[in-house]
């Protein structure tokens, strides 16, 4: 019986070994895109580099599902761009493109989608007719088609949602 007490205390230690494996490996992962997000954010000026088009507002220009790629700069922001802005009250930030462009001197702009008949006022914060320059998280700068759907899907279907 001493052999095979030996033999099950090497599985037990192998599994272990494999276990601890793991868990290092996934953390390394974790870790790497932590790191490779936050770089993202220091490269673009953009607090959230990447963001899925969730709705078919930005039709025919962007699909449901695309992710678009974001950079934020210093150079105003000019009608015809498309931005992706955040409004308050609302905790899911939106894709459209700018429509106008205020005339008060402010960087101040009014956005739409291309789908839409109607301009972004009611979307807004009640009593606010223009977005300013700290709504706006960035401008896209190019996108990926569909490959935003694996989000959807995890957010939208209740087998995916964790309680």
């Amino acid at each position: 019986m001493g052999w095979i007490g030996e033999a099950m205390e090497s599985i037990r230690s192998l599994r272990i070994r494999q276990v601890a494996s793991q868990a290092i490996s996934l953390g390394m992962i974790v870790t790497s895109a932590l790191i490779i997000w936050k770089a993202l954010i220091c490269i673009t000026g953009s607090e959230s580099p990447v963001v899925v088009v969730l709705s078919e507002s930005m039709e025919p220009g962007f699909q449901r599902g695309d992710i678009l790629f974001l950079r934020m700069s210093k150079e105003p922001i000019r009608a015809g761009e498309i931005v992706v802005f955040n409004v308050d009250g609302r905790p899911i930030p939106i894709v459209h493109r700018v429509h106008e462009q205020s005339d008060n001197g402010e960087v101040d702009v009014l956005t739409k989608g291309d789908n839409n008949k109607l301009d972004d006022r009611i979307l807004y914060a009640p009593g606010q007719l223009w977005l300013q320059q700290h709504h706006i998280m960035g401008r896209a700068v190019g996108f990926l088609p569909y490959a935003g759907w694996v989000t959807i899907i995890m957010t939208e279907k209740p087998i995916f949602k964790v309680c």
